[in-house]
Formats: C-alpha cells, structure tokens, sequence
C-alpha cells in the first residue's frame, strides 16, 4: 500500500516558525555574500590596479625598477604662453558662469549664447592642453633623464609632482624590518607574560585585573599607542625617529593580543601532560619547556598571526616614531657605526600609502604609485602570514594529543 506526501508523518508542513526561521537564514547569507563581495572587490580593484605598475608585458615580467628604486621627483616645465592662455580661458569661463547664474528665467535666449561661449571655451582648453603635453620638458625618472640644464623661467613655468618616478624599495625594505623587528619583540615578551599568567601566577583578583587590563589594552586606539611610543621612546629615552623606536611602540600594540591567545593555548593543555611529567621527578620550568610549549605552539603561531596583521597595517605609530616619508638611503647603507642601524628612520608602505594618496597633490603620475604600494604591501603581509600558518600546520602535525 503506498503512502502520499501528506500522509506521511515525517513530511515538512509549512509553518509560520519555519518561514520565519528561513528568513533569517536568508538574511544572514546574504548579509554574508555582500560582506566577501565587498572585500573581494576591494582586493581585486587594488590587485588589478595595482599590477599595472608592479608588471610589464616584457620578460622578465616583473617591474624590478619599481620594487628596487627610491621614489623620485618629476620635474616639469611647461610652456609659458600655452599655460598664460589656459589661465584666461578658465577665468572668462568663471566669469560666464557668473553672469549665466544671474540671469532671469526669461531671459533663455542670453543664456543660451552665454551656455555656447562656455562650450567653445572648453573645447579651446582641451586643444590647449594638448598643446602644452606636446610641449612639455619633463626630467627625474628615467624617461626623460636626458634634459640636462634647466630651461629658460621666462618661456616655461616650472611644477614638480612628487612620488611619480621610481619605485618603493626603501619602503619595501623597512616594512620588512618593522614588522619582523616588532613581532620578534612581541613574540619574547608575550610568550614570557602568558607563561607566567598561566602556569605560575596564584588565581584571585590581581590576576583577574591583569587579564582585565590586558584585554582593554587590545581596544586601545593605533594614535594613542603612537603618542605613548612618542612619549616614551623617541622623547624620554632620546632614540629618536628609530626603527627600535618603531619595533617597541608596534610590539607593545601586538602584546595583548599574542598574550591572550598564548596564554588560552596553554591553558588548553590537560593536566595530565604537566602532572605526569612532575611525577617523574622533572621540574616545572623542564614540565613547561617539554610538555607544555611544544603542544601550545600552533596556538601561539596563531596569534602572531594576528600580531603581524595588527602592526604591518598600523601608520600612526610609525609615524611618529620610526617613519619617514623620503629616504634615499636603505637602512644598512652610511653607517658610521654599526649601531647606527637600530638608531635610524625606515620609510614604510603604510605610511608611504598616506602621504601619496593624501599628502601631496593627485595627478596622473601618482596612480600607479599608490595601487603599486598597496598590492606590493598585501603581498607581504600576505606572506607572513602565510608563513605562520605554514609553520603552524607543521607543528601541530609533529605534536598530537
């Protein structure tokens, strides 16, 4: 005997809790799609922008320029009776505008004519501008290196457009050095702390005020951690605009968050590695170096994930502390002494990103300049990242429980 659908007593009836239950569903998958939309958009904005300056259709395919070179300075001198005629142009097209906005509504007929000497005028301006690129006299990047004197100041008017030439070698460098330098620091300090709060500090109040303490540390803005390195070390300890100066100010930024994570890993460890291992006569410093930190590490490489994502961003701390916006020199380059090394501003792709998409003037040449810094820079924050999770699946392969 067959049984139908609505006979059946596991067959699904439509209820209001039910659709009121998909809606939800529905609504958090769509809130979902549109956030991996919206990240997935910026990402390959920035990634196809911003290979246009990091790749070339020649072998070998890469803009060994652009990630090697300093940023340079573009010198351009333009004629002077094209750029005079320019001036007037758009001042009589201002004016026009102005006497066009104080016509009456019945007078169409002169505003009409006012609406075609603005048109023409505007056509005349695009054929001028033609005529002033036609004319140009431009020097600082490699293309135009050959303008070996300065031409005459009573034919051409001179301006200059900063960051359009070279490339971000400087800033590629010191970022590599920051954030290695700073999460270093953080890594030693973080695991030591969340040592000490996990496996020897005695529970009670002062213990939970410290992870307390620890956690607010982790809401505190990037500006007040620049201003208390700026503080601190470059003013009352005199180091100056430094990279050690930048590697304290971005370590003490990652701390709370590698000593949270530290101290959960280690907390997640069973008692019976630590009481098995004081069983047989090791001491607790040999129980948490053997039984302990090993099994803890994916934990930990987890959270210096998180550091490296936290500091490799950040520019307001390095630009007070270890930032600068032009620097010729790489870091290992005049050194009178050898600590000089430590003691020394680092351009920086975050900061670097700022001054060229807000600091300067925009203009054709800074284009490829700011999505070329910003794609070289998630590649390599891309790639330490990568690195402690390639690190971490590897340890915790070696250490199972």
């Amino acid at each position: 005997m067959s049984v139908t659908n609505e006979q059946h007593t596991f067959t699904k009836r439509p209820s209001r809790k039910a659709a009121i239950e998909a809606t939800i569903s529905g609504a958090f998958r769509i809130a979902t799609y549109i956030v991996i939309l919206c990240a997935g958009y910026i990402f390959l904005n920035i990634a196809y922008n911003g290979s246009k300056a990091v790749f070339i259709p020649k072998a070998p395919f890469i803009n060994i320029e652009f990630l090697t070179a300093k940023p340079q300075t573009l010198h351009v001198f333009e004629p002077k009776e094209i750029d005079t005629e320019l001036k007037s142009a758009k001042a009589q097209i201002v004016s026009l505008r102005t006497k066009q906005r104080n016509l009456g509504s019945n007078e169409t007929t002169a505003a009409e004519a006012l609406g075609q000497q603005i048109a023409a005028l505007q056509q005349e301006i695009k054929a001028l501008d033609l005529q002033r690129k036609d004319g140009r006299l431009m020097y600082g990047d490699d293309a135009y290196r050959a303008l070996d004197q300065e031409p005459s100041s009573e034919l051409y008017a001179y301006s200059n457009y900063a960051y359009s030439g070279g490339g971000i070698g400087p800033a590629i460098v010191g970022t590599c050095l920051l954030v290695l330098g700073s999460i270093a620091i953080a890594l030693s300090l973080g695991i030591l702390c969340a040592i000490f709060l996990s496996e020897y500090s005695t529970p009670g109040p002062t213990l939970q005020l410290i992870r307390l303490s620890i956690l607010n540390l982790s809401g505190v803005p990037s500006i007040v951690f620049g201003l208390f390195g700026f503080g601190m070390f470059v003013l009352y300890f005199d180091w100056g605009v430094s990279m050690i100066a930048g590697w304290f100010t971005l370590a003490i930024m990652a701390l709370p968050v590698i000593i949270a994570a530290s101290e959960e890993s280690m907390r997640a460890i069973p008692k019976g590695f630590r009481e098995g291992s004081l069983a047989l006569g090791a001491s607790k410093w040999t129980t948490i170096r053997t039984n302990v930190l090993p099994y803890a590490l994916p934990g930990i490489l987890t959270s210096s994930i998180m550091g490296v994502a936290r500091v490799a961003g950040e520019t307001a701390p390095i630009m007070f502390t270890a930032a600068y916006a032009l620097r010729d020199q790489l870091p290992w380059q005049g050194l009178e002494q050898k600590t000089d090394f430590f003691f020394q501003g680092v351009m920086a792709l975050p900061y670097h990103i700022y001054v060229v998409s807000s600091k300067i003037p925009q203009n054709e040449y800074t284009r490829n300049m700011q999505y070329g810094a910003a794609f070289v820079f998630l590649i390599i924050v891309g790639f330490f990242a990568l690195s402690s999770i390639v690190l971490r699946i590897k340890i915790r392969k070696k250490y199972k429980w």
